[in-house]
């Protein structure tokens, strides 16, 4: 059984599809061990409650210096002991410490297809914004795995979504989240847990 955590930041939309996917099987052999935000008023929290899920919030605002927040995010990460860590719409950039331990172990999801629209600064509505600007007649999201580097690790899947006339950016952002994330994010969980089955059988 591979035991994941979610990361988060707000709503929790990707969190709500894995959660959906473990429910109906669609995501197989795979356990929801936790979810930890770093904002303590984010609804993800609350559909992690309403799930059974243990959530945690684990925020700078609680800590002197970002030193002693990367401890604490790491050590409750640790303390937890997943398989596999999922990154699903947390704004948050994680310390070398963490990125080294869970080595290949880590996935995050973005909102455009890379190496279009990534990197830093690039998240949430400010994506679509660029994808907008830009004139792209095509665009999507990526799963990834993560590394040092700022959406820069092995690409996992990637779906595109087709951008219409009339898009605004919050238009395109749902069309991207509901046609692509909410798809590539569990079947990537999914895969990733049958070949953890066969390494553990």
């Amino acid at each position: 059984m591979l035991k994941i955590i979610v990361c988060v930041s707000g709503g929790g939309t990707n969190l709500q599809a894995i959660i959906d996917g473990v429910e109906r099987g669609t995501i197989r052999n795979t356990q929801i061990g936790g979810v930890i935000s770093n904002n303590a008023g984010a609804y993800a929290l609350e559909r992690a409650r309403k799930a059974g899920i243990p959530a945690y919030c684990i925020s700078p605002k609680d800590y002197g210096n970002r030193q002693e927040f990367n401890d604490a995010f790491l050590k409750k990460v640790n303390s937890l002991g997943p398989d596999l860590i999922v990154l699903a719409g947390f704004l948050v950039i994680l310390p070398e410490k963490m990125t080294q331990a869970y080595k290949d172990r880590i996935i995050n999801i973005h909102p455009s297809l890379i190496p279009s629209f990534c990197g830093t600064g690039f998240y949430g509505l400010k994506v679509h914004e660029a994808a907008l600007e830009r004139g792209v007649k095509v665009t999507g999201a990526t799963v990834h795995y993560v590394d040092e580097g700022t959406d820069t690790g092995r690409i996992i899947a990637q779906k595109a979504v087709e951008v219409l006339e009339d898009d605004t950016p919050e238009i395109l952002q749902r069309r991207v989240m509901e046609q692509a994330e909410w798809v590539i994010l569990p079947e990537a969980i999914d895969r990733i847990a049958a070949e953890y089955r066969v390494l553990d059988t």
